[in-house]
């Protein structure tokens, strides 16, 4: 592999104008099929295989042209203190909004009037109208979302509270300022790492050209492949990442052969043929974790991570080919003017190399081999610490309960809570089949009489049934709000109870709502999550033997990950769950962790903690090969890795983190969740665990059986048999002191 990356990398620095040039077309290409594109709507969600699916399905089918996925709204409207919503001027007042409702929009298919619908609270105080609309929420006009939030305008100037809930109101989520700073972050880092600002600009420049193509590509196939929003969010947040990261390794390694007194093609084709294949394999890494997803079986969560992981492919082709064409164009001011001084000055010296002090990495590394075990339980007992909030993990699907407690949604909600109770706000939907019963309005009450006297439920509303007769839905309003372990226990109870409902009454009954799919989809998370922990770690860990060609490198990288990755699942649970720091993170309202969040941190901290792993170590495995000792080989994989590794890190944590600031709940959990888990994988497992098991383990760890050995296929990751074609010798720069090369390029 090595051989033909060279070669690739020097094609691609020759002919430079073509490959810049193809870049920047299929950038144009890429843009201006995301300009002409038709709008994308939400993502439709579904969850094969659950019993809220499947009653979903039979409503559909049952009763046609009823769609389930159109936006809703509840205007919520409160009196004021000593006031009831049934007094005459308030009557009229909402009487008003109503009617002005139905005729805002085309888009609107239904508006309940409260005071014939029931929907006035016991007290008076609180009332609510029912807005219904033939779209999702991200396809409503801006006319339509503007007639509904200024319905309620005169009516507080009257004097009611007026607050609007549900999806109608829902939007693409914005990341804030803070995303800006995360790349601003990331700049500096690659100006102090480099020294050069045309070495930073470089990476910074071929990231931002590949997340443009992929998100363009998104944007633009959203409405066929039925995208939602979240999907070119995560693509851009990873896209970003590792398009930064792959571009920073190439060009640290094309200094270092510079400073060999390597010509600059030659270089060029040096560092994609060395540095360019671990991209590679930690670009897999990365893939498989994210197609791995599809192992779910949750349509939504697969295509995000297809989307995501086709960003991540554009990021390593780039790697390969812009990379070292921009190269080209940079000529000697990729490095520095400082670092140009100090090469001439050397060698008007007449020495080929200037001495340098050990750099931080090498003393790092001398640090851990003289005390490994220290390291080494320091390490995991630090991480296994900050692990321990995990194990309170509770998990649910944000609803607007979980919306900061300024927005008009959370409002909204709050009223709904406390004037019809705290389960009003997540109704369960009972679909009663009745297909084959010889009584079916008898068996529809006696349905509904059941589940009315079951302990947690607090009223039903019966349905009108389809034109047949044989189906019917019931609303059962739950006791308790819609997250909590009380009104999932009544799901469960209610399903429990189905097949005596059905052995007495003759009714198929099925549990559906958002609240029930929130529960279906926690439990389709929790049961996928070992199956896609094997998959994942299985395929990745026989992609790092061939790289490695060891056994317990690629066993320790694993097990690594996982202690990295639970502590962060801890730390996301002490902040978001508990609320530690969480006015500092702008987390107004805990609440239970999302439920894709663990499965969906497995995937994607796995690929990124991979890259840290396979940049890292196969520094050490080729100073290995090459004849050093065990623990020299540790040294010189830090003198070359460690402070290119820490500005990796670095910029991918600025860069998720950057995330955070979002006014999504989703988007603000992941970007927290993955920046501390690149911070965990990186500085406390890659840099500190990592030497230290190594330096235990010696030489056997990069042992691997003969048997094994032959039947792996060697991929030449380390270089060797590209060395051996141009004639390098191997044993050169053996057994010298570690700190033999440029500090500028030791990176």
């Amino acid at each position: 592999m090595a051989t033909f990356l060279y070669k690739m990398g020097r094609l691609a620095f020759r002919r430079r104008p073509f490959v810049a040039l193809a870049w920047v077309a299929l950038l144009v290409l890429a843009g201006v099929g995301a300009t002409s594109a038709a709008t994308s709507s939400s993502s439709s969600f579904s969850i094969p295989g659950t019993e809220a699916q499947k009653a979903f399905d039979l409503l559909e089918q049952r009763f046609p042209g009823a769609s389930a996925d159109g936006a809703t709204a509840r205007v919520v409207f409160k009196a004021p203190a000593g006031e009831k919503m049934t007094d005459p001027e308030h009557k009229a007042e909402v009487q008003k909004v109503v009617a002005d409702l139905k005729s805002s929009s085309k888009q609107v298919t239904r508006v309940v009037d409260p005071y014939v619908g029931k929907a006035v609270s016991k007290d008076g105080s609180t009332a609510y109208t029912q807005v219904s609309y033939k779209v999702s929420g991200m396809e409503l006009t801006d006319a339509s979302k503007e007639a509904l939030t200024g319905a309620g305008d005169e009516a507080r100037d009257a004097g009611l509270t007026v607050e609007i809930g549900g999806d109608a109101l829902q939007a693409v989520p914005e990341t804030g300022s803070t995303e800006i700073i995360g790349v601003a972050v990331a700049a500096i880092v690659l100006v102090i790492t480099f020294g050069s600002l045309v070495a930073a600009g470089l990476p910074l420049l071929t990231a931002l050209i590949g997340v443009g193509i992929g998100v363009s590509t998104i944007t633009a196939l959203a409405s066929v492949l039925d995208l939602g929003s979240s999907t070119s969010t995560l693509a851009m947040m990873i896209g970003l990442a590792v398009g930064i990261d792959y571009a920073l390794f190439i060009v640290s390694r094309y200094r270092a052969e510079l400073a060999e007194g390597r010509e600059h093609e030659d270089a060029a084709g040096r560092a994609v043929g060395t540095a360019g294949s671990a991209v590679v394999f930690a670009g897999l890494t990365v893939v498989i974790a994210l197609v791995g997803l599809a192992v779910v079986n949750i349509p939504m969560l697969t295509k995000m991570g297809f989307a995501a992981a086709g960003t991540v492919v554009i990021a390593v082709l780039i790697a390969l080919t812009l990379v070292p064409a921009l190269l080209g164009f940079a000529g000697k001011r990729i490095v520095g003017r400082k670092a140009r001084n100090a090469a001439t000055e050397a060698e008007a010296d007449g020495n080929g190399k200037a001495e340098a002090k050990p750099n931080m990495g090498t003393r790092w590394a001398r640090f851990v081999l003289r005390r490994p075990v220290a390291v080494l339980l320091t390490g995991v007992i630090g991480l296994g610490v900050i692990a321990i909030p995990a194990t309170s993990l509770e998990m649910g699907l944000p609803d607007d309960g979980a919306q900061p407690v300024s927005t008009t949604q959370r409002k909204a909600y709050d009223l709904l809570s406390d004037g019809f109770g705290p389960g009003f706000n997540g109704p369960l939907m009972l679909v009663a089949d009745a297909q084959g019963s010889e009584d079916a309005k008898a068996a529809f009450r006696a349905v509904n009489d059941r589940v009315k006297g079951m302990d947690g439920v607090v009223a039903t509303v019966p349905g009108a049934p389809n034109k047949a007769g044989d189906t019917s839905v019931i609303t059962v309003i739950p006791k308790d709000r819609p997250s909590s372990a009380e009104t999932e226990e009544l799901v469960h109870s209610i399903r429990d109870a189905g097949a005596d409902i059905k052995s007495d009454e003759g009714v198929d009954v099925l549990v559906t709502g958002s609240t029930a799919m929130n529960i279906d989809f926690s439990q389709k998370m929790n049961d996928a999550l070992l199956p896609y922990l094997a998959l994942v770690v299985g395929l990745a860990f026989l992609l790092l033997m061939l790289v490695f060609r060891s056994v317990l490198v690629p066993l320790k990288a694993a097990l690594g990950f996982l202690l990295s990755v639970v502590a962060a699942l801890g730390a996301v649970v002490a902040v978001f769950q508990w609320g530690w720091l969480g006015s500092v993170l702008g987390v107004e309202q805990t609440g239970p962790i999302m439920s894709m969040m663990p499965i969906f941190m497995v995937g994607v901290v796995f690929g990124l903690a991979m890259d840290y792993e396979v940049f890292l170590v196969t520094r050490m495995r080729e100073a290995y090969v090459h004849g050093e000792r065990p623990g020299q080989a540790i040294v010189t994989g830090f003198r070359h890795g460690a402070r290119v590794v820490s500005a990796a890190a670095v910029i991918m944590i600025a860069v998720f983190a950057g995330f955070i600031g979002s006014s999504e709940s989703m988007i603000k959990m992941i970007g927290f969740g993955l920046a501390i888990a690149v911070f965990f994988d990186a500085f406390v497992v890659r840099m500190a665990i990592v030497p230290a098991v190594l330096a235990l383990l010696g030489k056997a760890a990069w042992w691997l059986p003969r048997w094994l050995d032959k039947a792996l296929p060697n991929v030449d990751v380390e270089g060797e048999q590209l060395r051996k074609e141009l004639g390098d010798d191997v044993s050169a720069g053996q057994g010298k002191g570690p700190d033999g090369d440029r500090e500028l390029v030791s990176a």
